[in-house]
């Protein structure tokens, strides 16, 4: 049977990012991709000037009671940006409709550059680690590792020492694998580190000193994808890692593409990779 994971995040209509990207980057992965958004707003949030948002919680228990009608389960689980009051819900799909042996891949979607995202209350990221409790893997950046530990955040080049602290903290809040993002030991090179409990893994590429919106959902789709065409955690974490930096330099030539980046033009690079 093939392999059939399930993401749960919200669609931003136009701005490469959210399920705009994870749709299109894990079934380029020749994964059979099905969807649930957990709102529909017409564009991003980040450089427009407003936007339209449509909350889905209340889809969510009818959604769930028609797939476990018609016999729908899945092989892995990838969330992204939801809101508190989805997180039950999310669990309850998690644990109804899932085939043996199911993953569950959380992106912490929470914040960036050190701050809690706009419309999240103080509280969200002690709920957040009710989805990170549990999860295989978990895919924080560096803000969202902060606001899960509860511990300030910090910028620019860290010790291995300060991150392998924050991974073997991470993951006695009870996450399977830790894969943090944003990580940086020395200028110039930006990557990714691993933790499983036993073992450390880093990853690093040239750090591509631009900053694009949806890169991080980029990384996610593509780590996930990667991981269900068989990869390890590490060659999924370092696949992604080159996913976006092709990405980005897909982009660069055009001025004028500010909302996201030019993904598209780089799946040909990511399909390559996992074959």
């Amino acid at each position: 049977m093939d392999k059939r994971l399930l993401t749960i995040q919200d669609i931003s209509c136009v701005g490469q990012c959210s399920l705009t990207v994870a749709l299109p980057v894990i079934s380029a992965c020749g994964i059979e991709t099905a969807i649930l958004p957990s709102s529909v707003l017409s564009n991003h949030t980040a450089g427009f000037s407003a936007w339209t948002f449509r909350d889905l919680t209340d889809e969510m228990p009818n959604i769930l009671d028609r797939w476990k009608k018609e016999n729908v389960d899945f092989d892995a689980f990838y969330t992204g940006y939801v809101s508190k009051a989805q997180i039950p819900h999310i669990l309850d799909i998690m644990n109804q409709v899932a085939r043996p042996g199911a993953l569950r891949i959380v992106d912490p979607v929470m914040g960036d550059n050190g701050k809690l995202y706009a419309g999240f209350d103080d509280d969200f990221p002690m709920e957040m680690r009710k989805l990170v409790n549990g999860a295989d893997i978990i895919l924080p950046n560096m803000t969202e590792a902060a606001l899960l530990l509860g511990i300030p955040y910090q910028a620019g080049i860290y010790t291995q020492k300060y991150i392998e602290k924050v991974l073997k903290d991470l993951y006695a809040l009870g996450a399977k694998n830790v894969v943090l993002t944003g990580v940086s030991f020395e200028k110039g090179k930006l990557g990714v580190a691993c933790y499983d409990g036993s073992k450390f893994d880093y990853y690093f590429t040239e750090h591509l000193d631009v900053a694009m919106h949806g890169t991080g959902d980029v990384y996610s789709s593509s780590f996930a994808g990667a991981l269900m065409r068989g990869k390890s955690i590490i060659e999924a974490a370092s696949i992604a890692a080159d996913f976006v930096c092709e990405s980005i330099r897909q982009t660069l030539p055009d001025a004028d593409h500010w909302y996201g980046v030019k993904f598209e033009k780089a799946l040909p690079y990511l399909i390559n990779r996992l074959s």
